[in-house]
């Protein structure tokens, strides 16, 4: 296959119309219930096996991440606290003093490390602590063993998703960059579970497509090269601004719906391939047993969930292609997607596959949003976890936005799984329903 032909434009064959597309949204600027960008360090620390986070902030921080991970008391993890405290926050101690201490004394025991991220909190924030000097500072100390970045993770506006996009647009800068006499590469960006990378990267090379990275990679030494010969694809529709950091350094971006359930992940993988010039029988031949696989285990969940009626309250950014993936595959009917922020480029394929007339909400009034929820009276609520409790008082099966993050979910082989986390509720408060009606 020769460059002129890999090289083609992209030609992208998905909706761009239709469905809700030019449907009006629901604009709400109140109070929010959301995690900060903090708990996105409990799955980067999982992917990239050499990293640290050392997060700036309150003792508040450390409950919240350690809550979020669950992190039992004989485990070492690979993220921690730098606790700023009353003597930090009343100016008597030099911050950026401390901070060195403390980051000598993790290296010294962690000889293991060779990036360490260095994460922004609402305190850091507010003492104005310059956290892009310190980790400058520091990576000039402990170069060239260890790379020292730093990203906010703060909660001050952002949902807990964004700490992610904030942790990767950081690492873009730091990408090598790529000889311009290259041929034409494939970067994969957003975290996915080392499974579902293999899983895709067993596709791009049954179709001849390479080279391919993964942004983050496992180790913080496999750094991708990018440039202007780069197509990246996005695996999460919250990567907004590494999105621009790679096309600001002249990346092309592969447009495409999210690999969510047997038509997303088709979709997915069919951007990609038409980038490469793949054949379209050789691309059928290479999908089409996971494919079809798929699909027979999701007609099982189908019956289980069809009718079924759904609201999303905003939290994670996921909820327009999981709200695609549980229609058209799965025939839930969509009372509301709530978003906390609707990226209508990104999510172009997405909005133009849902159902028309689907109720959009961008941003959180919690409390009017509650009330329509309890209005439309949905089979299960996908929710945070301080509104899910409460909602399941009051008789609502319930979702976490988060387990969503958290766990494998993209691709063929997780399709079923991904549904069975929204049968798994309902058929929990059947169980209860039962039992109490023979108590």
């Amino acid at each position: 296959m020769n460059k002129s032909i890999m090289m083609r434009p992209v030609q992208t064959q998905f909706p761009t119309s239709g469905g809700c597309t030019d449907s009006p949204v629901l604009r709400e600027r109140g109070q929010r219930e959301v995690f900060c960008g903090l708990t996105g360090i409990i799955w980067l620390h999982r992917k990239i096996q050499d990293a640290f986070f050392l997060v700036v902030g309150s003792r508040t921080c450390a409950h919240l991440i350690q809550s979020a991970a669950g992190v039992m008391i004989f485990a070492e993890p690979r993220f921690a606290t730098a606790i700023i405290d009353d003597r930090d926050l009343a100016g008597l101690a030099d911050a950026n003093e401390e901070l060195d201490r403390v980051v000598s004394r993790l290296l010294e025991r962690r000889p293991d490390i060779r990036m360490l991220f260095l994460v922004g909190s609402c305190p850091s924030e507010v003492i104005k602590l310059d956290l892009s000097r310190a980790a400058e500072r520091l990576s000039q100390r402990f170069s060239p063993s260890v790379r020292v970045i730093n990203y906010s993770g703060s909660g001050i506006e952002t949902t807990f998703t964004q700490g992610e996009d904030a942790c990767l647009a950081a690492l873009v800068p730091k990408l090598p960059a790529a000889d311009v006499a290259a041929g034409p590469s494939l970067l994969v960006v957003g975290t996915l579970a080392d499974v579902v990378e293999d899983q895709f990267a067993r596709f791009f090379k049954a179709m001849g497509i390479g080279p391919v990275a993964f942004l983050p990679a496992r180790r913080s030494t496999e750094l991708a090269a990018i440039g202007t010969n780069t197509r990246f694809i996005l695996v999460q529709p919250f990567l907004g601004d590494t999105a621009r950091a790679l096309e600001a350094r002249g990346a092309q971006r592969i447009t495409a719906p999210f690999p969510l359930g047997a038509e997303g992940t088709t979709m997915w993988l069919s951007a990609i391939a038409q980038a490469w010039g793949v054949d379209a029988d050789h691309f059928e031949q290479t999908v089409r047993p996971a494919r079809d696989r798929a699909a027979l285990a999701l007609a099982r969940q189908r019956e289980r969930l069809s009718g079924k009626k759904i609201f999303f309250f905003p939290d994670s950014q996921l909820e327009v292609p999981l709200a695609r993936f549980l229609s058209r595959e799965l025939g839930m009917q969509l009372t509301e997607v709530g978003s906390p922020y609707l990226h209508r480029q990104h999510l172009a394929a997405e909005l133009a596959m849902l159902p028309a007339g689907t109720t959009l909400s961008e941003g959180q009034d919690v409390e009017q949003q509650l009330d329509r929820c309890r209005a439309q009276q949905p089979d299960l609520v996908v929710c945070g976890l301080g509104l899910a409790n409460p909602l399941e008082d009051e008789g609502f099966a319930t979702k976490w936005s988060i387990e969503l993050v958290f766990s494998p979910i993209q691709g063929y082989d997780q399709a079923a799984d991904l549904a069975e986390l929204f049968e798994r509720p309902l058929r929990r408060r059947a169980l209860i329903a039962e039992k109490a009606a023979c108590a």
